[in-house]
């Protein structure tokens, strides 16, 4: 169960470099930034529509509750960051913030679903792909070829433009990239043993990118190894059962402390984690000391959605755990804090931090 400690999470917080996850060298296994490097804002959307503005990014809206034909499959940023556009399974567009609708695929027929979409580097335009890498063009973008029709080792999963929008780079889901027009191939995570997909595609100036794991996770290639990563947005996707508990924990944000709480109305901090992993199907121990010795250890650097992670009055004796908290990617976690706060995302990190988590 929670305590009053866990008011100082903020605080000195170990921070993830660019907010999205670890910044790691492409060969490298992921390592935490240090703590003087100021994260970014980012935006994890659910396939329900519901949208998570983290870290400080501006909320514009989701769908959230509303009748969908088909499940969100993207989310795209527009370049100012001042909007996004959420893109359906059947190539439904919704706009929010400055993005503005150019055109879509809901009414025509596809030979494979839309997974997704980019925006033109002006935003008065954007593509829209299928798995199978098939684009389809509105406003200003342009055509510059596609992976439709070939034969692929994993699908389609993200697309990204060039800075002056005449050529775009599309990434697999087992991170091997293609390039079209002006696009220049600067390497890929394309045969490397993750253990996670990749999600995304970020393009950097002087023709560089990121691949972006499932999660947050950031791989740097070209000119992207000197840059700073944007503010990103991902589609959060099932792969485990730590995405399923992540969602449901999720759901439960707004919901106020209180101590003992286990739901349905109110949580404290090791009754949310265990209702979000019952949700998996996992049934872990009720108090966050027992939570903390049920499953396997991870390092910081190993993280992935779902994991637990902890604070303690002395985190080098697991004895004295008082905190528990979930990982939700991109070096955030969603938990129940303490009396008078309501179920929130902070970063991990600050005083009384236990540099192991676990993964039920």
């Amino acid at each position: 169960m929670g305590t009053a400690a866990a008011s100082a999470l903020v605080a000195g917080a170990v921070i993830i470099s660019g907010g999205i996850g670890a910044v790691v060298a492409a060969a490298s296994a992921p390592a935490v930034a240090s703590a003087d490097e100021s994260p970014s804002p980012y935006y994890v959307a659910s396939p329900t529509g519901a949208v998570w503005p983290l870290g400080g990014a501006i909320d514009h809206g989701s769908m959230a509750g509303r009748p969908l034909n088909g499940a969100i499959v993207g989310i795209t940023l527009t370049p100012d960051h001042g909007g996004y556009w959420l893109v359906g399974s059947d190539g439904g567009i919704f706009s929010f913030g400055d993005a503005r609708f150019y055109g879509s695929t809901g009414s025509e027929r596809l030979n494979r679903p839309v997974i997704g979409m980019a925006s033109t580097p002006d935003g008065r335009g954007y593509w829209l792909y299928a798995g199978d890498g098939g684009v389809f063009t509105f406003g200003d973008a342009g055509f510059h070829g596609s992976t439709g029709g070939e034969r692929l080792n994993q699908p389609i999963v993200s697309m990204a433009p060039t800075g002056d929008g005449r050529g775009y780079w599309e990434v697999a889901a087992d991170g091997g990239v293609f390039n079209f027009g002006d696009a220049g191939f600067s390497g890929s995570l394309g045969g490397r043993a993750l253990g996670q997909s990749v999600s995304r595609i970020v393009p950097a100036a002087g023709g560089g990118y990121w691949e972006v794991a499932h999660d947050g996770d950031v791989y740097p290639f070209g000119s992207a190894t000197s840059q700073r990563p944007p503010v990103i947005a991902l589609l959060h996707t099932i792969e485990g059962p730590g995405d399923v508990a992540m969602e449901w924990a999720m759901a439960q944000l707004g919901k106020p402390y209180q101590w003992g709480g286990a739901g349905p109305a109110s949580f404290d901090c090791s009754g949310l984690v265990m209702r979000a992993w019952q949700d998996a199907g996992v049934a872990i121990p009720r108090v966050a000391a027992d939570q903390y010795n049920f499953g396997a250890h991870v390092t910081i650097a190993q993280l992935r959605i779902g994991d637990l992670v902890y604070w303690a009055s002395n985190p080098s004796d697991p004895a004295t755990i008082e905190h528990v908290a979930m990982y939700i990617g991109g070096g955030h976690m969603v938990n129940a804090p303490y009396t008078g706060t309501v179920v929130r995302t902070d970063w991990i990190g600050g005083p009384g931090f236990v540099n192991l988590g676990s993964r039920p």
